[in-house]
């Protein structure tokens, strides 16, 4: 757990039910689930602890002003300069354009049993249209649920799709109740393609992702290549430099890097070590030694927790990713 989302925590539990309400309500579903999370895990807070949480609120809240409310401009030169044109690009795409698919907003806060009910039915493309709005993983999920012809055909159109034209959002508002709504005139929202597919399946699990992989190798090759130069496997983290590999660590609990290097390469393992402190690493090898045998099951879902921590600091910026799809290295 972050020291960002554990003092969420403290800082929400104190404020009363009627105040954190209304705090929530501004949060997006992933943050309240971790924040949720971590109040349910909350125990014998001290004195010092909600003291202490609540001078770096005041610390922070003082840096705040009103300046710059209508700030898209800024916010456009500020990530660029921060981030360099190509992944500011991104991460704009994702915030500009937000106001165009505000429906859809309504689908993160349901199950994913509950949207595969909902949109099971539909045509292939319409599916794909959806899912690419999703996160990969709750997208993920959803694919799961269908069936296996169903899944292969949704990935497929998912690879190929290029963009999303406002009419065809205007058209899903038809289909799903105003779930979505159209942009400006012959605007394209920058949905789908070979790297949302990648993202998805990273998150399918071993079986299904070589299953899903198969059938588009059989359909185009040339299309397969391409979706597997774009992913990125738990064993790719030997790609990260070390700087990154720290970062990450700093946010992964040790029960989980556990679990997930139950399955990991020698290799990967020392990297791992290396960025440690020597205690921290001997702990962690013991603690290898001592667990036995776990299910694959259980490594694989450690692994994709740990994958999720690793791609929102690369959305972020604050790691590159090398190897497949990597982003340019750091000089």
């Amino acid at each position: 757990m972050s020291d960002g989302i554990q003092n969420s925590a403290i800082f929400l539990l104190t404020l009363g039910e009627d105040e954190a309400a209304e705090v929530l309500k501004h949060l997006g579903p992933k943050e309240v689930q971790k924040i949720s999370m971590a109040m349910v895990e909350l125990d014998n807070l001290t004195r010092d602890q909600i003291t202490g949480v609540f001078h770096e609120f005041v610390l922070a809240a003082s840096e705040k002003t009103t300046i710059g409310m209508d700030s898209n401009d800024y916010i456009r030169k500020m990530l660029t300069k921060a981030l360099g044109d190509d992944k500011a690009a991104g991460m704009l795409d994702r915030i500009m354009h937000s106001s165009d698919t505000s429906g859809i907003e309504s689908l993160k806060w349901m199950d994913p049993g509950a949207v595969a009910e909902l949109i099971g039915n539909e045509h292939p493309q319409i599916i794909a249209t959806i899912l690419v709005h999703l996160e990969p993983d709750q997208a993920a999920s959803v694919m799961k649920l269908f069936s296996e012809r169903t899944r292969n055909d949704v990935l497929l159109r998912i690879s190929t799709l290029d963009g999303v034209q406002p009419i065809a959002l205007r058209e899903l508002n038809d289909v799903l109740g105003k779930l979505m709504s159209g942009g400006g005139k012959g605007k394209k929202t920058l949905q789908g393609g070979v790297s949302t597919a990648a993202e998805i399946l990273n998150f399918m699990g071993g079986t299904l992702e070589a299953e899903m992989m198969e059938n588009v190798r059989n359909f185009d090759p040339e299309l397969a290549q391409k979706i597997e130069d774009k992913m990125f496997v738990f064993e790719n983290v030997l790609d990260i430099d070390d700087r990154g590999i720290q970062l990450i660590l700093r946010e992964v609990q040790s029960e989980s890097l556990i679990f997930a290097l139950k399955g990991a390469s020698e290799e990967l393992r020392e990297k791992i070590f290396k960025n440690m402190s020597q205690r921290a690493a001997e702990m962690m090898r013991e603690d290898l030694e001592s667990k036995g045998p776990v299910k694959l099951s259980e490594v694989e879902a450690n692994q994709k927790e740990i994958l999720k921590v690793v791609k929102r600091l690369a959305d972020e910026g604050q790691i590159a990713l090398g190897g497949k799809g990597g982003e340019d290295e750091y000089v």
